[in-house]
C-alpha cells in the first residue's frame, strides 16, 4: 500500500535534489497559561511590558488574557526555531511579577467559568472583534474548554521544490493549483495517520478535577484531586477537549476532498444560522455577545487537527485568502505541550514532524468517504483515551489493525524519508529522531503520557502537584538562562512598537464597530 510513496521518494533520491528540502519553512506556536502562586489561572492583564497582544507578532494571547501565546517566525533550520522560542519565553519570564507559566496543556485550579478572563485587545475595531469572537466562544462552548493549551507546528515546502515535484508527477495544472492539491492530499493523510501524534507526544493522560467543574465523567479517579485514564495519551485530544458540538447535528464537517470543497464547507458553516446560538443573541442591550449566530462565527472556530493556511492581507477572511492565493503552508494542531521540556517542544519532535509531513505528501491520498471519516474520528478518540492499552486495535480500510503494528509500518516507511532529509546534514538528526519515536512504539511505557503517570505515582502527586513541580523546574531553567543583549533589545523594541501600533490603529478607525463587522462579513 505504500508503493507509490516509495516510488516518489526514489525519484527524488535519484535526482539528487535533497538539498531543496533544507529550504523548508518551519514555525511553532506555543500556548502557556500564566498562573499565580497557587497554580490558579492568573486574573491579571497581559503585562504591558510584553507589548500589545493585538499587534505584537510573536508574543500575544489566545482565548484568555492569561493564555500567553508564543509565535516564532518561519525559519529554515529547526535550531533557529527553538532558539527563538526559548528567547521569547525567557523575555516573558523576566517580566512576570510573581507568576509563572504552566507546564502542561491541561489547566488546573479552575475556579469556575467566571474565573477565566477573556482576552482584551483595546478599543480598535480589530481589537473589539477579537474580544467579541472570544466572548462568543465562551457562550457556545464554555470558557474552561478554551484555556486548554497546545503547540502548533507550521510547515511549508520550499518554493523551488514544487516545480520539480510537479514534473515528477507529470502534472500539468497551474503550479499554484498543483501546490494546493498536494497540500490537501497531505492534510487528508495526516488525518488518516494523525492518531500517531497523540500516541507519541500526548502528555495529558490526567486532569485536575476542577476542570470538569463537578460534571459527571467516565474518567477514573487517580486520587482525591485528579481524574485519569490508565492507558490515555492525550485527554486534550479526546472527548473532553475542545470540539465543535454542532458537527453531527448540522453536518458541518469540513470537506477536505480539494481546496474548493474545503472553502465551500466552511463558508456554509459561517453563513448558516444556528437556532441554539440565535437564543444567545448577537447584540443584547447594546453589547455584543458573539459576532453572529451562525454555526461558526469565523473560520478559526472550526476545530481541526490540521489546517490549510494562507498569509492574510490585512483584515482578509481566511477562506478568501485561500481562494485567491491557494495553500501556502499547513498548521498541525494536535500536539500537547511537552511537560518535560521547558520550551514545550523539543528538537527530536520537530525533526520527526518534518519527516511525517513529507511522508504524508508522498503517500497516495484519495478523498475521504463517510466511512473513512468515521474511522478517522474513532481512531483519534481511541488513541487519545486508550492509546497505550496492550493490543489496542484501530480501523484501517474497514479492517481492524493493532495500533503498534500500524505504527511500526509507518515508521519503517519513514526511514527512507529520513535518509533523504539527512543528506547534507551534520550527523543523522532525522534518523535519530525516528529511532527515538520507534522506541515509544516498541515500549509504550516510554511515552510522555506513561512517564507522567509514573512520576505522579512515584512522587505521590496528583495532576496539580505534578504540573506545578514541572512548572517550577521550567521557571528555574529560564530564570537562570542568560538572554543576549541583542535579543533583549530586539524584544524590548518589538514590545514598544506594538503598543504604538495598537494606539495608531485605535486612532485610525473611521467607522463604527457595527459597520466594521458588516464590511468584514461582506467580503467576497
Amino acid at each position: 500500500m505504500y508503493n507509490r510513496a516509495r516510488q516518489r521518494l526514489q525519484r527524488l533520491i535519484d535526482l539528487r535534489h535533497s538539498h531543496l528540502m533544507r529550504n523548508s519553512a518551519i514555525g511553532v506556536e506555543k500556548e502557556s497559561l500564566r498562573v499565580d502562586k497557587s497554580g490558579g489561572i492568573a486574573r491579571t492583564p497581559h503585562p504591558q511590558l510584553l507589548g500589545s497582544a493585538l499587534t505584537h507578532p510573536y508574543i500575544t494571547t489566545d482565548y484568555s488574557e492569561a493564555l500567553t501565546e508564543f509565535i516564532t517566525p518561519p525559519f529554515h533550520h529547526i535550531r533557529e526555531v527553538l532558539d527563538f522560542l526559548r528567547d521569547a519565553q525567557q523575555f516573558v519570564y523576566q517580566r512576570l511579577d510573581g507568576e509563572y507559566l504552566w507546564s502542561t496543556s491541561m489547566p488546573c485550579v479552575v475556579a469556575g467559568e467566571t474565573s477565566i478572563p477573556i482576552a482584551r485587545y483595546g478599543c480598535s475595531n480589530a481589537g473589539i472583534m477579537k474580544t467579541v469572537y472570544r466572548q462568543g466562544l465562551g457562550y457556545r462552548y464554555g470558557r474552561v474548554m478554551q484555556v486548554i493549551a497546545g503547540v502548533h507546528f507550521n510547515y511549508s515546502f520550499p518554493p523551488e521544490f514544487w516545480p520539480l515535484y510537479a514534473d515528477l508527477e507529470r502534472n500539468r495544472l497551474p503550479l499554484q493549483d498543483f501546490i494546493s492539491e498536494a497540500y490537501m492530499g497531505l492534510i487528508r493523510n495526516l488525518q488518516r495517520f494523525g492518531w500517531l501524534i497523540p500516541y507519541l507526544f500526548g502528555a495529558s493522560p490526567a486532569i485536575c478535577k476542577s476542570f470538569l467543574g463537578g460534571h459527571a465523567t467516565t474518567l477514573k479517579e487517580f486520587n482525591e484531586t485528579t481524574y485519569y485514564q490508565p492507558w490515555a495519551t492525550s485527554l486534550r485530544m479526546g472527548d473532553i477537549g475542545y470540539q465543535n458540538n454542532k458537527e453531527n447535528e448540522y453536518g458541518i464537517k469540513a470537506n477536505y476532498d480539494n481546496l474548493e470543497a474545503y472553502i465551500e464547507s466552511l463558508a456554509y458553516a459561517i453563513e448558516t444560522p444556528c437556532p441554539e446560538y440565535e437564543k444567545i443573541g448577537v447584540k443584547v442591550d447594546g453589547e455584543y455577545r458573539q459576532l453572529n449566530a451562525n454555526l461558526l462565527q469565523i473560520e478559526n472556530e472550526y476545530y481541526s487537527t490540521i489546517r490549510p493556511k494562507q498569509i492574510l492581507n490585512g483584515n482578509e477572511k481566511p477562506i478568501l485568502a485561500l481562494q485567491r492565493r491557494g495553500v501556502a503552508y499547513v498548521e498541525l494542531r494536535s500536539l500537547d505541550v511537552n511537560a518535560f521540556d521547558p520550551l514545550g517542544i523539543n528538537e527530536r519532535q520537530l525533526y520527526f514532524l518534518e519527516t511525517f509531513l513529507l511522508f504524508c505528501l508522498l503517500h497516495d491520498s484519495p478523498p475521504i468517504n463517510t466511512d473513512e471519516r468515521r474511522w478517522i474520528d474513532e481512531n483519534e478518540l481511541r488513541t487519545a483515551h486508550r492509546g497505550r492499552e496492550p493490543g489496542l486495535q484501530l480501523t484501517r480500510n474497514g479492517q481492524a489493525i493493532r495500533l503498534q503494528d500500524w505504527a511500526r509500518e509507518l515508521m519503517e516507511e519513514m526511514h527512507a524519508v529520513c535518509e533523504l532529509l539527512d543528506q547534507g546534514c551534520k550527523g543523522t538528526p532525522y534518523c535519530s529522531a525516528l529511532e527515538a519515536q520507534q522506541a515509544k512504539v516498541d515500549n509504550p511505557d516510554t511515552t510522555p503520557s506513561a512517564t507522567m503517570l509514573r512520576q505522579m505515582r512515584d512522587h505521590d502527586e496528583g495532576f496539580y502537584e505534578f504540573a506545578k513541580r514541572m512548572s517550577e523546574i521550567h521557571q528555574h531553567f529560564f530564570k537562570n538562562l542568560p538572554l543576549s543583549e541583542r535579543r533583549q533589545s530586539y524584544f524590548t523594541e518589538l514590545a514598544m512598537k506594538s503598543l504604538e501600533d495598537q494606539a495608531a490603529q485605535e486612532v485610525a478607525d473611521e467607522v463604527s464597530f457595527d459597520e466594521y463587522l458588516a464590511l468584514y462579513f461582506a467580503q467576497h
